[in-house]
């Protein structure tokens, strides 16, 4: 009961520390590329979706909570839904969760996927290490902590790879381009945190008002590339957007940023539902690809 009891308490813990209500991050874009293979469900692609459930945002947030410990500890915002807050000594829980849990995926990966698609997962989590690890640390490098989130768009290349098939390359530089921009509108609720602690991010540098122009203009790409494979995808893009991007306009400050952040999270669960609903519709009639 005692060993059953602390499995337990460890596995809560790590979800927690995964951040679940943004794994929609992950496991969204392999679901839309899995779709976009041509097929409604694939066993084939379970191992790679669970993957991309705890394991993957374990190693995302886990070892960015590991190093940024001394700023998260002045951060009103951890400690609940939107992040953990976690103590020195859960370190080393942390990095045991990440090997443990990303290992067999990995080597798995490794023996059954064609070289393309594990090159690509390989780079997915390089970059996302990197951003949070010295001496890489993206995360406290302008401009590069914004470029570094255009990674959340690899499963849309990584998973139709897996399959044998052509990754719809509008979609995927679409999305980077989307990432890039929420990073940033993300990070100005963390401006004065952030700048307290000597830590030069791309909302730092520009400030809320540039923040506006910056992520505008990235998502205005964003909306290019989807209206070249759907439009209604790129007008629920254009409208969210543009409401985010305008409350912050109007009112340029961090605690415009925060109180705006509900909205950012469900960003991607709106506009993926367009998406998605539609594309298991077309599956459904016959009518994709």
């Amino acid at each position: 009961m005692g060993l059953r009891w602390y499995i337990w308490a460890v596995i809560r813990r790590l979800t927690h520390i995964s951040r679940p209500v943004l794994w929609i991050n992950t496991v969204g874009p392999a679901t839309v590329g899995m779709w976009l293979t041509g097929s409604l469900w694939s066993w084939e692609a379970l191992p790679v979706l669970i993957w991309l459930t705890l394991p993957f945002n374990l190693l995302i947030y886990g070892v960015n909570d590991v190093f940024d410990q001394e700023t998260d500890a002045k951060n009103p915002r951890k400690g609940t839904l939107e992040g953990a807050r976690i103590v020195p000594e859960e370190a080393s829980l942390i990095a045991r969760g990440v090997v443990l849990l990303n290992g067999p995926f990995l080597l798995y990966f490794l023996l059954i996927l064609p070289v393309g698609a594990t090159l690509w997962m390989a780079l997915y989590a390089l970059i996302f290490v990197g951003y949070s690890v010295p001496p890489a640390r993206f995360k406290a490098r302008p401009f590069l902590d914004s470029g570094s989130n255009a990674a959340y768009a690899f499963p849309l290349v990584f998973v139709p790879l897996a399959f044998g098939a052509s990754p719809l390359w509008p979609a995927a530089v679409g999305l980077m381009a989307w990432s890039a921009a929420k990073h940033t509108f993300d990070a100005v609720q963390d401006v004065d945190e952030d700048r307290a602690a000597g830590i030069d991010t791309t909302a730092v540098r520009l400030g809320p008002s540039g923040v506006v122009l910056w992520s505008g203009s990235l998502w205005a790409a964003a909306t290019l590339c989807f209206a070249l494979v759907n439009l209604p995808v790129a007008l629920v893009n254009a409208a969210i957007s543009g409401y985010l991007l305008y409350g912050l306009y109007r009112n340029p400050t961090p605690r415009t940023g925060h109180r705006l952040y509900p909205m950012s999270i469900a960003f991607p669960y709106l506009a993926g539902t367009v998406a998605g609903v539609q594309l298991v519709g077309a599956l459904s009639l016959g009518a994709y690809p």
